[in-house]
């Protein structure tokens, strides 16, 4: 074990978590408003939902490639700012122009140019990203090594990536995409997606900013890597000798499988808020406010559950619940035992459903977060090495590159049911929309309950995780004392004789 590794920093404060965790804002608003993409090129722009989803998918594999490189480069790092934090600092600015630049493409381009425009913002926006949420997310197994407390600071993490995802989206839906006379269903105006582009972009430097400042003070105590010239050959060893662990390999698959369910129903959302269940963009920022409630009360279902169940069985009741709850309203329609669109009780109804699963699914998040971040101290243990970064980056190239597939399912089941380009609400043929809902439902079912079938294979638990606590901390005395009696054997520098 390295005798480089310091003991555990001290238990982190509210304040402290609450700054760590609003750093999650940023990739949250971007990660949010990058659902809406599809949405965007596709209905305002323009762009053939399949160009759309070629361009999606050939970012997310440059970035699930990108991730582990930023995850293993910033744990090895050594400057005067630590490991993560000149990573952190460096992406601001990027992310804020590429962002921007994405959701105003010129006005003229033919369709190779809007695709081409698509393709190299939605790939560097990514990137850049990815050049902070991997050290930022790597910070969390430092500042909080025990079990239950590592759950609290990532609870204020996803709670806040959540919050400011949905304040987003939200700001759009009730500010920017207000109904016009020409534009009776604002998200459809193409002047209104400009203007919510600079607000998310602000949004998004604003958290970069404060969480990397309010943790700076930080990195006096966090983990100093050992110097060392390391080959390209040796990385790769390294990196193999900490990816190879049973745990990471049963979450990285349940990602897999799930991630493919998410990609479906993320692009799909706003296609079935519209035109399946006929609702204006006040009303989808309404069910938004919903989730944005959720999350709160998800913090404190995922504490407490684990600390009744512990994380593994809480996640996998979590999950499954959540599942049964977000797909009733759809398979209730398709049965007609739900309200119709237009009627007063839909709204309220939809906004119990999504609240629900909102707290199931953001609790359930919360609690898989807190169990990648738990294999960071066994894989420490067998390598020698902290290695939080390449861990937390292993389970981002599955999700991204998982996403890359994801991204084209959408757009392969609106061509499989001919839905149009441009669509009107209430133009749309309702067989069309209900085989979409078909299509959908059955598909992202099957995907979710293999993937919490994997978790159950998980095995690291509260006993568990504090053995490897006490093992690293006696590796870490045995390595001390070592040094000192290296120290104390030393022989004594010979006096140095002056002639006079």
């Amino acid at each position: 074990m390295d005798a480089s590794i310091p003991a555990s920093p001290k238990p982190v404060s509210t304040g402290l978590s609450f700054i760590y965790g609003l750093g999650s804002v940023a990739s949250g608003v971007q990660l949010a408003i990058y659902a809406l993409l599809l949405f965007f090129y596709n209905q305002v722009v323009g762009l053939s939902p399949g160009a759309v989803s070629v361009a999606l998918a050939i970012s997310l594999v440059l970035d699930a490639v990108w991730d582990p490189l930023v995850g293993h480069l910033s744990d090895n790092a050594r400057t005067r700012w630590g490991r993560r934090h000149p990573f952190m600092y460096a992406s601001a600015i990027p992310i804020v122009l590429t962002v921007v630049a994405l959701w105003n493409p010129p006005a003229g381009l033919d369709s190779s140019g809007k695709f081409l425009w698509l393709l190299s913002f939605v790939v560097l926006s990514r990137l850049f990203l990815s050049l902070y949420e991997m050290p930022s997310a790597a910070l969390a197994p430092e500042l909080a090594p025990g079990y239950h407390d590592r759950t609290v600071l990532l609870s204020y993490r996803w709670v806040l990536g959540a919050f400011g995802g949905a304040v987003a989206t939200s700001l759009g839906y009730f500010w920017f995409f207000r109904a016009t006379p020409q534009y009776p269903v604002g998200q459809l105006n193409p002047a209104a997606w400009g203007p919510m582009s600079l607000t998310a972009a602000g949004i998004i430097l604003f958290s970069i900013l404060i969480s990397a400042i309010g943790t700076h003070h930080r990195i006096a105590t966090l983990h100093i890597p050992p110097a060392r010239k390391a080959s390209v050959g040796s990385n790769l060893r390294d990196i193999a000798a900490t990816l190879k662990n049973w745990n990471l390999g049963v979450g990285l698959a349940a990602s897999l499988i799930a991630g493919l369910s998410y990609g479906l129903y993320g692009g799909l959302a706003l296609y079935f808020d519209t035109f399946f269940w006929g609702l204006k963009a006040s009303q989808v920022g309404i069910l938004n406010l919903a989730n944005v409630v959720s999350t709160l009360f998800a913090a404190f279902a995922a504490t407490a559950l684990s600390r009744v169940l512990g994380k593994r069985n809480a996640q996998v009741i979590l999950f499954f619940v959540c599942v049964v709850t977000i797909q009733s309203p759809f398979l209730l329609r398709l049965l007609g035992a739900f309200p119709e669109n237009g009627s007063p009780v839909l709204l309220p109804m939809l906004m119990g459903f999504r609240f629900v699963g909102g707290v199931l699914t953001n609790a359930g998040f919360i609690l898989m977060l807190s169990m990648i971040a738990d294999i960071t101290e066994e894989a420490q243990l067998k390598t020698g090495r902290r290695s939080e970064g390449l861990l937390m980056s292993a389970y981002t190239f599955v999700t991204k590159a998982t996403g890359a597939i994801s991204a084209l399912l959408p757009a392969m089941v609106l061509a499989l049911v001919h839905f149009p380009a441009r669509a009107k609400p209430g133009s749309v043929d309702p067989a069309i929309v209900h085989h979409m809902a078909w299509v959908y439902l059955p598909v992202t079912s099957t995907l979710s309950f293999v993937s919490i079938a994997i978790w159950m294979l998980y095995r690291i638990d509260k006993n568990a995780h504090e053995r490897n606590l006490a093992s690293i901390a006696e590796a870490q005395g045995m390595a001390e004392a070592a040094l000192e009696r290296a120290e104390e054997a030393a022989p004594a520098p010979a006096p140095v004789r002056i002639a006079g």
